[in-house]
């Protein structure tokens, strides 16, 4: 993990992916196509977890309203990140009260034994919610969890950018994340897990906690 708890996979690309939206604002479709790319794979896991197979008709949503709005965003790589996380969520949020449905928890059955167990490393168990299949599992988790999780492991944000995107107090999103990831690593059976997350997704009393927690 990264500064913050951002995957450094996410960190990584956050230079690549300012410089590519500032092209597209200027009318550089082959840069918009780069920024696609960068953002897309979490952007679709995180509306995964909240309206399952229709994932990738609600991030198509998404992404016609990004184009859209594109010269009205102001910021970074991972400012992009987050604003499209909002947008996404949105979208989402319609699309459920559209159906009338919840997000729909699954059994955990075969996906368990897809996760890291305890002998696993904190990375690799943090890693392991990015993947397609475990997916389901952390959208059987209370709301505020799964999305917490979802924004700061799967999307990459850092607290405060996922505490804007819930439009909460990122020590509230900090304490659902290591909530939700307790709640995994138990069902895992490697409750030791949740120290090493706790550290990684926590942003420490020294930063989130004076965010407002």
């Amino acid at each position: 993990m990264g500064k913050g708890g951002q995957p450094r996979r996410a960190l990584a690309h956050d230079g690549e992916l300012g410089a590519a939206v500032t092209r597209a604002q200027d009318g550089d479709e082959a840069a918009f196509a780069v920024a696609y790319r960068l953002v897309q794979p979490g952007l679709l896991g995180y509306a995964r977890g909240l309206v399952g197979d229709d994932a990738e008709d609600v991030t198509s949503d998404a992404w016609l309203e990004i184009a859209r709005d594109l010269g009205r965003f102001k910021g970074d790589g991972a400012g992009f990140r987050g604003w499209t996380a909002t947008i996404a969520r949105h979208r989402a949020l319609d699309h459920l009260r559209r159906q009338r449905v919840r997000p729909r928890p699954s059994a955990l059955e075969q996906d368990v034994l897809d996760l890291p167990g305890p002998q696993s490393t904190p990375d690799q168990a943090l890693e392991a919610i990015s993947t397609e299949r475990a997916l389901e599992l952390v959208a059987g988790l209370p709301r505020d969890q799964a999305e917490a999780v979802l924004l700061r492991v799967v999307v990459g944000l850092d607290g405060p950018a996922a505490a804007r995107v819930l439009g909460k107090r990122p020590g509230a999103v900090r304490t659902a994340a290591y909530r939700g990831l307790k709640r995994l690593a138990r069902q895992l059976g490697g409750e030791s897990v949740t120290d090493e997350a706790s550290r990684t997704l926590g942003d420490s009393k020294r930063t989130g906690d004076r965010d407002g927690a």
